[in-house]
Order: structure tokens, then sequence, then C-alpha cells
């Protein structure tokens, strides 16, 4: 990490590549959030040569981000602070492993955590200092979850006027918009058990319980605000020519500067991701989704048509991309 790149090559975030590879405008790179993180999720990738992203994560976070990955249980791995470290760390070798495959894609999209992920990628953020940003925000974001016994649910199959009804509520908040007719929200515990029982009044067709650790992107998050932006005080934005989609209002920011206050926003705005992707221009026709999952491949998949869609589930598949 420490060692400054060779003539000819390109750093971005722990990656160096040849600064001859172009960008490809027909390929998006999605960076997913903390909710695809699940027991083992490291153990295709530890052969990779791009391993190397989670000592660096664990070194700088203080937080053995391996063990996270290869051995600690579902409930461990689960818990916001670990998950997120964990996600961004994977990731990031899911993008190693991506450019060693030949393929830099000039649009990024990250959905919550992930657009830490996606930033750090684009080179807006070091390795380090996305490292970094990723603890203070997972620590702050578990105490604040530990303070308001809030949760999240998802609602589908809206009718018309659904998602207006959902402000009958009181104290419940639409966290991320993730598709048409498909929500999820945020809120204390008895207004999530309010619409529970009586989501299909409020006209959808269904409501699902997550099993998350708070009620994120919501104003139950506020206590985070102070130690999140403390820590985005502390970093550099560097400028970019990859073009990474915004969360809480799908703006593609030239200027890195404007990340700072994005992302301040981010913790407590919506996510909106069917806004972020219909972005993208026509130009992309493939998406590629970092590990672990394929949670975004399927949101994309239902949002518009791509010609091709990979979620590659170990370093052999990248290898074995046909772009």
């Amino acid at each position: 990490m420490g060692s400054s790149p060779t003539p000819g090559t390109v750093t971005v975030g722990a990656m160096s590549f040849s600064s001859a590879l172009a960008y490809r405008d027909d390929v998006v790179a999605l960076f997913p959030g903390q909710g695809s993180i699940a027991h083992g999720a490291g153990a295709p990738w530890r052969a990779s040569p791009h391993w190397s992203v989670v000592a660096t994560v664990s070194e700088v976070s203080g937080v053995d981000v391996e063990y996270l990955l290869l051995e600690a249980p579902d409930d461990e791995i689960i818990r916001t602070d670990n998950a997120q470290l964990a996600t961004f760390a994977l990731s990031l070798v899911g993008f190693g492993e991506l450019l060693e495959r030949g393929v830099r894609p000039r649009f990024h999209l990250g959905h919550s955590l992930g657009e830490f992920s996606a930033l750090v990628a684009a080179g807006v953020l070091t390795l380090d200092d996305g490292a970094r940003v990723i603890a203070a925000r997972g620590r702050a974001m578990a105490r604040a979850a530990q303070r308001s016994d809030g949760s999240m649910v998802a609602v589908m199959g809206a009718s018309d006027g659904a998602r207006e009804a959902l402000g009958t509520i009181d104290e419940l908040w639409v966290a991320n918009v993730n598709g048409e007719g498909q929500i999820v929200v945020s809120g204390t515990r008895p207004a999530l058990d309010e619409l529970l029982a009586r989501h299909r009044d409020l006209g959808w067709r269904r409501a699902t319980p997550l099993a998350v650790g708070g009620a994120f992107h919501s104003p139950l998050m506020a206590d985070a605000q102070d130690d999140l932006d403390h820590a985005l005080a502390n970093v550099t934005f560097h400028d970019s020519e990859t073009r990474v989609i915004a969360n809480v209002d799908a703006s593609t920011p030239s200027e890195s500067q404007r990340w700072r206050g994005l992302l301040s926003r981010q913790l407590t705005s919506p996510v909106e991701f069917l806004a972020a992707c219909l972005a993208l221009p026509s130009s992309v026709t493939t998406t590629i989704e970092m590990p672990p999952g394929n949670v975004l491949t399927g949101l994309t998949k239902r949002i518009r048509t791509f010609d091709a869609q990979y979620a590659p589930t170990n370093p052999l598949e990248y290898r074995e991309l046909s772009l």
C-alpha cells in the first residue's frame, strides 16, 4: 500500500494497473450495501492477489476483517459495524479482479455503504481514507441504532397512492427507493408494527420485516451525524474521470468536494436507487456487481433493460467474463 506506482501505471484505491487501460463507457460497476454479507463470504476470494485489500482495511480500522470474512458466525458478521467493513473490503477485492480482467468501468453505482466502496474504486477516496470513514460510520450507526429501537420493512406491489399513504403513520420514513413499487421504510417498532398490520389497507401487496440492526437512512440515525461528519472532514476527496452516481439525488458530481456533503446527507436521507439507475446514460449496456451477492443485479434488472449482467462469485468467474 505504501509503495509508489511504477511508471505507466495508475493507482485506484489499492489497485495499480496500466495507464493504457481505457474507460469502458458501456459498463457500470455495482457496489452492494451491507445486507449482502453472510458467514464465509470471503472464502471464494481468499486466493485472489487482491486479498491484500483485506489486510489494509484491517490495519487502518483496527478490526480483523479477514476473521470477519472467513470465520465470523452470522450473528457477528451481520452486525452493522462489522458488516460495513467486511462488505467494503470484499467489494474492492472484486474490483481489483475486474481491473485485472482489463475492464475499467466509466460508471459506478453503489447502494448505501456501497457508495463509499464505489468512491474508493473510482479514486475519489484512497483505500485508507475509505476504511477510516467506514469504520467510524459503522460504529456511529451501531450506537445510534442501540439508542433508538427501530428497524426496517420492505413493501412491494404498490397500488395508486400507496407511497403517499405511508405518510399516515407517524415515525415511519422512506429509506430506500429500489424500484417502481419496491420501497424499504425505516421506523420505530410501533410504527412498523402498524405498517405490517395495515399494509394492504394502505395499498401494498406485501410487507416483509428485514433482519437489520437499525432504522437506517432515517432521522433515527441523526445521533451518528456528528461522528460521520468528523470522519468526512478528515479525509481528502480527489477528482476522477470515473462517474459515480449519488444515492441522495442521482447526480453525477464532477467536483470531488461535493461528495463530502452528499455522503453526510446520505446517513438520514433515502437511497434513491431507482433514480440513480435511471440516471445512467443509454451507452451503459452491461452491469457487473462486486461481491458479495447479486442483490443489485436483481434490482437493476427490474428498472431498465441491459444487454448483459454479471455478478461473479469467485475470481475465476471474473476471468471468464464475456466482455
